[in-house]
């Protein structure tokens, strides 16, 4: 079951990335339900500096594992990450650019909407 695909602005969710195909759901959105407990909720642009850092946290996004059919991001992909793990780039100076349009509404009970714009790509 998925929340309303509402993004941060109110508006109808915009798909995130559909190669790499990204999302809790894996439909290429950064939608969320009660089964996401990470709330992967924010449309990145992936940046080497944030890929090494998520890796130093313990979460290597840029090793490909084919038996998961994950092959790995670089910069420049785009990828729904977890609330939170954005948040903790932010506090360490490593946060990537954002597309607002596509980060789901929920992001907003992690994430204020001030620091959101401060990393987005697209206006409101």
């Amino acid at each position: 079951m998925k929340l309303p695909s509402l993004n941060v602005l109110g508006q109808d969710l915009q798909p995130c990335s559909t190669a790499p195909v990204t999302g809790f759901f894996r439909d290429g959105c950064c939608n969320t339900g009660p089964m996401d407990r990470g709330l992967h909720t924010v449309c990145a642009t992936m940046t080497d500096e944030f890929l090494a850092l998520s890796k130093y946290l313990g979460n290597d996004l840029s090793t490909p594992r084919p038996e998961y059919g994950f092959q790995g991001l670089k910069a420049g992909d785009q990828w729904c990450l977890c609330a939170a793990r954005f948040l903790q780039a932010h506090q360490e100076g490593a946060a990537p650019k954002v597309r607002l349009a596509a980060t789901h509404q929920a992001t907003l009970a992690v994430v204020p909407l001030d620091i959101l714009r401060e990393h987005a790509t697209d206006g409101d």
